[in-house]
């Protein structure tokens, strides 16, 4: 008999609340990897490893900056899923392998990172063969558990790899410079999801605008190198319509449509050139040429002339 059958049935001889709190805890999914395969062909994710040591800042310890053993300061924001556990089990002057969502500003292109999780099997380990497991709100979705199949440990996990998959927006050969967009999952009582891109330093195929990729990134200092890629496929793109209407618009810029071979518009003041037609003028090849007329548009002083002339008749 193992080790679970055996608690299973030490479990279900107590009281039908704790043994259905229990088996609800058994079946919870586990997880033998901070970065696990994705779950499918076009799964949007970006996640990362980083070991460093995080120094808050004096006021807050949310926020605060990583330094790496290369000398590197990376400013970190520590997501709240995990306080608990960096309070009662994070030795906070040590390093520690960090799991990270990674991000990019538009400009410069340096990155910073939200810390999701530490990845420390064999220190948190001994903690919960004691019976002193944290909740899932303690620990976050990176609860080491008791596996079935060997858990990774963290020296063998590679410092500074990063797996980005999406939507490639932006490419240039020359200048070696990437943009890739991702989306992320929508939040509960929402059906749309945000979405955010990151910098990427390297080259990928000829056909990389608008298709998904999987790439795998390493951290170089403060920016992300891509090292491998792979084409997933073509994104489908929304069309975009006009807003005024689809119709096939005569003559420029102006105002509503126009039949061509219509008579010119009026515009300005003064003069204006009327066309008049011939006999025979029929609009078919053999009409005879419009011979345009000289129409002068009377003024405001004539009008008033006109006017008195009448008054003394």
């Amino acid at each position: 008999m193992t080790a679970n059958t055996a608690a299973s049935k030490a479990t279900s001889s107590q009281s039908s609340s704790r043994g259905a709190s229990a088996e609800a805890s058994a079946t919870t999914p586990l997880r033998q990897e901070p970065i696990p395969q994705p779950s499918e062909p076009m799964q949007f994710r970006a996640i990362g490893l980083i070991r460093a040591r995080y120094s808050p800042d004096p006021e807050q310890l949310t926020k605060g900056s990583l330094t790496t053993p290369d000398g590197t300061t990376i400013e970190a924001v520590l997501l709240g899923r995990i306080m608990s556990l960096v309070k009662k089990h994070i030795d906070l002057d040590q390093e520690h392998l960090w799991v990270v969502y990674p991000r990019t500003r538009e400009q410069e292109g340096d990155l910073h990172v939200q810390l999701v999780g530490v990845w420390e099997p064999e220190t948190l380990q001994k903690d919960i063969l004691k019976g002193d497991d944290p909740s899932p709100s303690e620990a976050g979705v990176l609860r080491p558990v008791r596996p079935k199949p060997p858990i990774k440990s963290a020296a063998d996990l590679q410092d500074g790899y990063f797996s980005i998959r999406g939507e490639v927006v932006f490419h240039s050969v020359e200048r070696e410079h990437v943009v890739i967009k991702i989306k992320q999952a929508p939040k509960p009582n929402t059906t749309k999801g945000r979405s955010f891109k990151l910098q990427l330093k390297g080259r990928l195929g000829p056909k990389a605008i608008h298709h998904f990729w999987d790439l795998k990134v390493v951290r170089e200092g403060d920016l992300l190198v891509v090292k491998e890629g792979m084409c997933i496929g073509a994104i489908p793109q929304k069309r975009t319509f006009n807003k005024g209407g689809g119709g096939k618009r005569f003559g420029g810029g102006g105002g509503g449509s126009r039949q061509p071979g219509g008579p010119p518009r009026r515009t300005g003041t003064g003069n204006s050139l009327v066309p008049r037609r011939t006999e025979g003028s029929s609009g078919s090849g053999d009409a005879k040429a419009v011979k345009p007329v000289l129409k002068k548009r009377a003024t405001a002083d004539s009008e008033v002339q006109a006017s008195a002339s009448k008054a003394d008749a």
